[in-house]
């Protein structure tokens, strides 16, 4: 009988333990909200450039006037790549800095007359997974997400990645 109160203590601490991760999963009782329309032209200029990685050939740029934040938490933006030749690509893309995924909702295709081609079933990534988007964890680190939330309103997390600011 002298382990009944070790055993019963170490059962509470278990339940305690399970308790307080139902309170903090951010998967928790959420929603996510119905992603709005990217901007009906694509912006090529003006963009807020950031760097996915020194090795990258692409320039890359964040539209500063799609950058919103949505009732759920997920910050949504259209990140333009351009390469030396003048190629582009450009996607539509949510960022969910709670659980650290990302989730492409549409990509730019050129073609006359130009539009957005949106994904059919968008999924949400890993942003450490073996599908990580580089440019998504640049902008994560860059100033839109400040560890597991938002870096504030869009202005805050702008001003943030103009002043180049990396998070760990």
């Amino acid at each position: 009988m002298r382990w009944h109160p070790l055993i019963s203590g170490l059962l509470a601490a278990l339940a305690l333990t399970a308790h307080a991760q139902l309170l903090t999963d951010p998967n928790r009782d959420w929603q996510e909200a119905e992603a709005p329309a990217p901007p009906p032209t694509l912006r090529t200029e003006g963009l807020v450039p950031f760097s996915p990685s020194v090795a990258s050939e692409l320039r890359f740029g964040l539209d500063p006037d799609s950058l919103t934040l949505g009732p759920d938490g997920v910050i949504r933006y259209v990140i333009v790549a351009r390469s030396a030749s003048g190629a582009l690509n450009a996607w539509y893309e949510g960022l969910r800095c709670a659980t650290a995924q990302v989730k492409t909702y549409a990509h730019w295709n050129p073609g006359p007359p130009g539009q957005w081609q949106h994904h059919p079933q968008p999924t949400w990534r890993a942003l450490g997974g073996e599908f990580a988007s580089r440019p998504a964890v640049a902008l994560a680190r860059g100033g839109l997400c400040d560890g597991a939330t938002p870096n504030g309103q869009p202005r805050d997390m702008l001003r943030a990645l103009r002043a180049g600011r990396v998070a760990d």
